[in-house]
């Protein structure tokens, strides 16, 4: 297939981190499939795991709330990031967030239909924020996690949301853990979360990836190495796996261990996230470069 849009190209550079050309010769190769271009990258040593490219495309803020066993998170977006840090947009963000405190809402169509402090509903009064602002305003989604036990938000200026709640432990714990969440990303809790076709696809292109030299080892040795390599792989993409950035000379593990404690619901919206916002420089330099 030698037809391979630029934006595919684009596409795969953000999601692989491999070179431009190495993006256009995996997806040749695959019939523009990214999906098998990517593992064909990372079969040829040539790219890290999928990143998803969860970009940010839209401005606006996360706005937190919590009150009693329940906690809130709620994305309003703006088009500029100079209203997001506006005070009357804080502000209204901040409303939103209680008004779905109040109304229990766990869904974006109850958030929109709840009772709004100022009056009217939250759709309502969004629509009119746009009169008053001049741009677009999106009340876009919202979290909510209601616990008897250790709760906790965490802000990350306005921009990453967490609500991390726990059986055992502290609230400082599940604090902790919140801005280890806003901080890392972690796409799975804990090992057993893991879905079992993501770890024998990974087994698979570890030992793809290996030399001729290691694959010439007994059986009994290959399989260590490769048990190793998946170890690895599942402490980095879960949650208790990772180094906790309050203390990397442990893990998430081990400082819920050592409060007897363990993870039972996280939360977490970025703001924009899942919105593709187009670069058109970058668009420009990748059509530029495939035409050389």
């Amino acid at each position: 297939m030698s037809n391979i849009s630029a934006q595919l190209v684009k596409e795969l550079r953000e999601r692989s981190g491999a070179g431009m050309m190495e993006c256009k010769k995996a997806l040749t190769e695959n019939n523009g499939d990214i999906e098998a271009a990517i593992e064909w990258l990372r079969k040829n040593g040539m790219a890290k795991a999928d990143k998803k490219a969860d970009r940010v495309a839209a401005e606006g803020r996360i706005a937190t709330a919590q009150s009693g066993h329940q906690a809130v998170l709620v994305e309003v977006n703006s088009e500029t990031d100079f209203v997001a840090k506006a005070p009357n947009f804080v502000e209204f963000t901040n409303k939103v967030a209680q008004d779905a405190l109040k109304a229990n809402a766990a869904t974006l169509e109850a958030l929109k239909a709840a009772a709004h402090v100022d009056g009217g509903t939250v759709e309502e009064a969004a629509k009119a924020q746009v009169v008053t602002i001049g741009e677009k305003i999106d009340v876009r989604r919202v979290a909510r996690v209601e616990h008897d036990g250790p709760l906790a938000t965490y802000s990350h200026g306005g921009k990453i949301g967490v609500i991390v709640a726990l059986k055992g432990g502290s609230e400082e714990l599940a604090k902790g853990i919140a801005m280890h969440v806003a901080a890392m990303n972690p796409p799975y809790v804990k090992a057993e979360d893991i879905p079992a076709d993501f770890v024998e696809k990974e087994k698979e292109i570890a030992l793809a990836a290996m030399s001729d030299k290691e694959k010439n080892k007994p059986a009994d040795i290959l399989e260590k190495i490769i048990a190793g390599k998946i170890n690895k792989i599942v402490s980095d993409v879960t949650l208790v796996g990772q180094p906790y950035v309050l203390d990397t000379n442990v893990t998430v593990g081990d400082a819920l261990k050592k409060e007897g404690a363990e993870v039972v619901s996280v939360a977490r919206l970025a703001v924009g996230e899942g919105i593709e916002k187009i670069q058109e420089d970058y668009l420009a330099e990748v059509q530029k470069a495939m035409q050389v």
